[in-house]
């Protein structure tokens, strides 16, 4: 006859499994991992980088730095890969990749418009932009839903056509990363190729992308407001509040209509989300940190919307500022929904 003992250590192990079998699956491409959900964790964020044959030659070396920073949860790259002033070839698109596979953590990467939008520039080969696009999806987005560098699983608008736009969320704050563009989200003619107004192909690249995005912004803030998300995290290569082009922005707003729609929809879910919400871009190359929708921002004339006071905006430097990344760092759970990012710019050794 079994022991007491054993028959008390056998019901608390049937207890155990039976409650472990209880518990709900984790959803797929939810990045969360459960023990660290309480945890501060830290990502690191660059953009238009390399610049030129000096910035290529360095860059190695600032993977390996980044590399160096162990702690970082993932790393995105917002774009921009080389300058508007070189040639946008299969060779350098392969070196690029060959570089971003280094990287030891997951290394999240949204296309910029120096490698694609603007490669109809007799300079940068006078390509069309579109088979450019084309090209980097099928050489940096090969394997949809997994990052590169390291795997983390992201959700993906693959079946979109756009493997390049993901979402994820890591301890309760949503990441979303979209293929917005300079250039008024390339509506800009291509010149290089003889043109002086938008052709209809590069018209109809654009609606679709845009609803695209569209789309992945709305379903971003609505999971996180079914999850009961702490905060929001938009990435772009595109600086839609580009301080440099404000006054031309003033005097005429249809020279950033490319991103009217995409910036209404960002002012209407953060408003209604009435929490932090952040957007990180690269494209104008000098660091940044400001409030561009708070009352009284004359961005608010430019895209005729009312005021989204919640939305704090981070550029990272780029181009010959490209001398550090920044890392922020997500507060954990128990902190003040206030203040769930901050951020450091971290100099490269080189």
């Amino acid at each position: 006859m079994p022991s007491k003992t054993l028959k008390t250590t056998t019901a608390a192990a049937v207890l155990a499994l039976s409650l472990l079998a209880s518990q709900p699956a984790q959803a797929a491409n939810d990045t969360s991992d459960g023990a660290s959900d309480i945890e501060a964790f830290t990502f690191g964020v660059i953009g238009d980088i390399p610049y030129g044959d000096a910035e290529i030659a360095k860059f190695p070396s600032r993977i390996q730095d980044i590399n160096a920073d162990s702690a970082l949860k993932f790393v995105t790259h917002v774009g921009d890969i080389k300058n508007g002033s070189s040639v946008c070839s299969d060779q350098y698109f392969a070196g690029i990749r060959t570089q971003f596979d280094t990287f030891e953590h997951p290394l999240v990467f949204t296309p910029g418009d120096n490698e694609w939008v603007d490669c109809h520039r007799t300079n940068n080969g006078a390509y069309n932009p579109l088979e450019r696009l084309d090209k980097l999806r099928e050489v940096f987005f090969d394997q949809p839903g997994k990052t590169l560098g390291a795997t983390m699983p992201v959700k993906t608008q693959e079946n979109l056509g756009l493997p390049e736009n993901v979402r994820f969320t890591q301890n309760r704050v949503a990441f979303s990363v979209v293929n917005v563009q300079g250039s008024n989200n390339s509506l800009l003619p291509w010149s290089g190729l003889g043109e002086t107004v938008p052709t209809p192909e590069q018209l109809a690249e654009v609606e679709h992308r845009t609803d695209a995005v569209l789309d992945q912004i709305r379903e971003t803030f609505s999971d996180a407001a079914r999850r009961n998300d702490r905060a929001v995290v938009l990435m772009t290569q595109a600086d839609m509040f580009d301080p440099s082009l404000l006054a031309a922005a003033t005097a005429n707003p249809e020279t950033m209509s490319g991103f009217r729609q995409i910036v209404a929809a960002i002012v209407d879910e953060t408003n209604r989300f009435d929490r932090p919400v952040y957007l990180i871009n690269g494209d104008s190359h000098v660091f940044a940190e400001n409030q561009p929708l708070a009352e009284g921002s004359p961005w608010l004339n430019v895209y005729g919307q009312p005021a989204a006071d919640d939305l704090q905006r981070i550029t990272v430097d780029g181009s010959a500022n490209a001398t550090n990344y920044v890392r922020f760092t997500v507060a954990g759970n128990s902190s003040d929904n206030n203040g769930v990012l901050s951020w450091e710019k971290v100099p490269f050794s080189q």
